[in-house]
This record gives structure tokens, sequence and C-alpha cells, in this order.
């Protein structure tokens, strides 16, 4: 006997499929579209488009509802004027780790939300501990959602670092929901959640990790955090590519964004804010990691120089400026004669782009030829740097090489370099000339335009101005013996 039209495989009435609405989310704007496109339409990202599946009716009032409902949400806001909103005088609430104070501007501010990304094993969950055993020590409540570890190994952790951690309230948890509870219950003045891409809420029809699901966990916290005037700290993945995981309205959702980095083979981290809306940007702080966990590491332009070649030849020593931090650091340059058709250009913590306009720019305006030669680059200690203010330090370094003729010993070198051979002022040189002089350093190298502002000597150090690359290559590298040049 047939079965009727819409009857399930025994005759009876067919379930419904509760296969959703399929959107397409852009990780890069996060914008949405009911089909796949190459290009999204709204930023011009290629191949940036991902699938996901958006609950419908068929899921039910609970699905629908989405997730301010839930999570976070007290009620409506009011409409009021700006001059009659009271200005908040509450003081940042200060960790009591003085580099991470630092790059926050002063310590958490309450409402604030924070992100936190970085490689695996890099030392993330290491510093919240660290950071959230201050605070409790301090008298602050706070709360430490993990939902990668379980509390054992959280535990161990806390070992590791002397206890420092053993009061710190502890919840091993994924569901938003249940922390949201927990968060009613205890009250907390900081929030630690480890990681966003672990955290999930049932209302949203996604696997964890996904888009979707992250920027609907990260709303849920950004309300949670808000409503209650608690400080929260997200711990974020990053892909491959060393960018921050999940949609890119992650980052515009959130008030700071820190970015922890380090060599596999270094000892030392460097912590970068890369977004801070109640403080400077670009600043860093650096730490040490040690057995019993992070270290600060106040002078970190005296560990980078400290096994300085300072005065050999293709070796200069720079002063990047970080935020309101200088740091100084040697750059190494080795040009020898190729051996293979096309010459090599290879960059260690700078921009490889960069260094081949420096290249064209010192053979057009300097008259030393590299075409023949490998050019190989290096900041020292596995340092990033992409502040254009070491651009002569580099060019002088790789001239160094070439022409063997080593630098001025305890010579600092700053300045930008313009494609016509001029020799740029840079920003705040007096507060790079204050952390040379306190290293020690009796000499500077810099625009001449900086040096009419500064005088013949600054921090009892000896000022000498340029103009032009020509100019810097003179002034800047020692004669050989018994020659003129």
């Amino acid at each position: 006997m047939p079965r009727e039209a819409g009857s399930g495989p025994g005759g009876g009435p067919r379930t419904p499929r509760r296969a959703g609405r399929v959107q397409f989310l852009c990780t890069e704007c996060g914008d949405s579209f009911g089909q796949w496109l190459g290009r999204c339409p709204s930023c011009n990202a290629w191949g940036s488009l991902k699938e996901h599946r958006v609950a419908d009716a068929l899921d039910g009032p609970r699905a629908r509802r989405g997730t301010t409902g839930t999570v976070g949400r007290t009620g409506r806001a009011a409409v009021v004027r700006l001059g009659e909103i009271p200005v908040d005088s509450a003081p940042r609430i200060a960790s009591g780790i003085g580099e991470f104070d630092r790059i926050l501007g002063g310590g958490l501010v309450g409402g604030s939300v924070v992100l936190l990304g970085g490689d695996p094993g890099i030392g993330k969950s290491t510093l919240l501990l660290q950071v959230g055993g201050v605070l409790t020590t301090a008298g602050i409540r706070t709360l430490y959602v993990s939902g990668e570890e379980s509390a054992g190994q959280v535990r161990l952790r806390s070992e590791r670092l002397h206890g420092t951690a053993a009061g710190l309230h502890f919840l091993p948890e994924t569901d938003l929901e249940a922390v949201a509870a927990a968060v009613e219950q205890l009250d907390p003045q900081v929030l630690f959640l480890d990681s966003i891409q672990t955290a999930y809420l049932s209302s949203v029809a996604s696997a964890p990790g996904s888009l979707a699901q992250v920027r609907e966990s990260a709303l849920a916290v950004l309300n949670l955090a808000k409503s209650r005037g608690m400080a929260a700290i997200l711990v974020g993945h990053v892909t491959k590519d060393g960018m921050l995981a999940g949609p890119k309205t992650l980052e515009h959702m959130v008030d700071v964004v820190l970015s922890m980095e380090g060599e596999r083979y270094q000892h030392y981290r460097v912590l970068r804010c890369v977004k801070n809306r109640f403080g400077s940007v670009h600043e860093i702080g650096v730490f040490e990691m040690a057995d019993d966990g992070l270290r600060e590491v106040p002078n970190p332009s005296k560990l980078f120089l400290g096994e300085s070649t300072s005065g050999a030849v293709g070796s200069v020593v720079v002063a990047g400026l970080e935020g309101t931090r200088a740091l100084l650091m040697e750059v190494q340059a080795l040009v020898h004669e190729t051996r293979y058709g096309m010459p090599q250009r290879v960059s260690t913590g700078y921009d490889a782009r960069r260094l081949a306009i420096l290249l064209a720019v010192l053979a057009k305006r300097g008259g030393v030829e590299t075409s023949q030669h490998d050019v190989f680059v290096s900041v020292a200690g596995g340092l990033r740097v992409e502040e254009p203010g070491v651009d002569l330090g580099i060019l002088l370094a790789v001239a160094s090489s070439r022409l063997d003729r080593p630098p001025h010993p305890k010579m600092l070198v700053l300045g930008e370099v313009g494609l016509g051979g001029e020799v740029r002022r840079v920003s705040h040189p007096e507060w790079r000339l204050s952390e040379a002089a306190r290293l020690g350093f009796t000499r500077a190298l810099l625009p001449a335009a900086n040096a009419r502002d500064l005088g013949a000597s600054r921090e009892g150090i000896a000022l000498s101005g340029v103009q032009a690359v020509a100019e810097a290559l003179g002034e800047g590298l020692q004669r050989r013996e018994g020659t003129g040049s």
C-alpha cells in the first residue's frame, strides 16, 4: 500500500528537519550573507566567508530569544543628557604586577573587557593565574573560569607558582549561563575566562569555537561585565598566521586587546597592547619565563643589550619607541658576496620589504652597492621592530658590514630614512636619549632637525645631527686604519 504524502517511514507523520537557515559569516568584518561569495562585499576580503547555521522557528522560542535576553542584561537603558552623566571617579584595579598594569594604562577599569591572545604555551594562563593570585591577596574578589583545563591541572600550576593563587575562586565550566549564575552568587570584581573559544551558549545553535558562538559568547560576557561594573579578561586563541581566531568583530567589541609574543627558544615574553580605550596603545611589557612563573623585567633594554657587540662591524644600537617606553636594541647585519644567481635578502625581526627600500636608497644616495651581495639583517634577542625611527640604524649596520668599517663605540643611532636619502626627524628623542644615558652611551647620531631642538648634547650624550644618508655614513662609521676612507 503506497504511503501518503507527508508520511514517515512507518506511515506516521514525518518529523520536520531541524536544519535551520544557513548563512555565511565574514571572519574579517563579521557581516553575514545568504550565499557564499568569493569576496566579502563589505570589507573586500577574499575567502573570508564561512558557513554557519542560524536557528529558525523550528528550534523553538529558546533559540530565537538570543543571548542578550538570558546573560548579562538587567533592563533597558534610559536616555539622558551627556553632561548629566556622573563621571566615574572609581580608581583602577591595580594587579600589583607593574608590567601588566603599565600596558593597561595603570590597571583594570571596572566594566571593561580585555582580550588576551597568544600562541599555545606562551604563558597566557600562567599570567592570568599570577594576576588573579595577586588580586585575591589584595582582597579583590576574583573568579577564574577555565574551560580548557580541569581543577587538578590548574591546582598543579598554582603549586608551581608557590601557591600564590591558593585563595582564588575557580570554576571549571564552559556554559556561560552557569558562569553567569556563579557571577551572580559570588559578585566578583574581576572575571577571568579561559578561553572564549571553549565557552558556549545553549541558545546558539552552533558548536563551541564557531564564528557565531564566539561572537555571541563575547557579546554575552560584554553585557555581563558592563551591567555589573565588573572587569573581565578573556583568553583568545590565535590562528597559524598569528591572528586572533574568530570573527573580526570580537576585537571591535572588547575595550583592550593584548598580544603575548615570544620566540620558542627564548626565555622572555613580550606583552603588547594593540588596542586600548583607556590608555596608550602599542605599549609593551616584558617578562622572563622561569620555573616559578613569569617574572617582570623592569629594564628590558639592559636585558636585550646584555650580550651586545656594539662597536663591531655590522652591529649598531638603535632605540625604538613602544608606546611611552624607549627600548634599546641591537641590530646586526651581514653582507657577503653572493654565490648564487639571485642575491638573498633575509630579515629577522624587521620588515623585509622595508629593508629592500633601504638597500635601494643606500645604493642610490649613499653610493654603497649591494646588488651582488647577500644581505642578512637581524634584530638581536628575537625582538620585532616596526617603527621607522630605526631605519638609519638598519642602513648604517648594512653599510658597516659592506664596507668593513665599524661604527663608533657607545653610539646610539636614530632616524627615519626617506626615498630621497634624507634623514627625517623621530618622535620623542629625549625619551630615547634618557634610556641610552642610563646604559652608558656617550654619543648619538640623529636627524639634524632633532639635534637643533635638543642642542649639542643631552643627558651627557654628544649629539651629531645629519641631514642625508651620505653624511650619516661619514659621521657614523670609523675610517679603516691605514686608509683615507
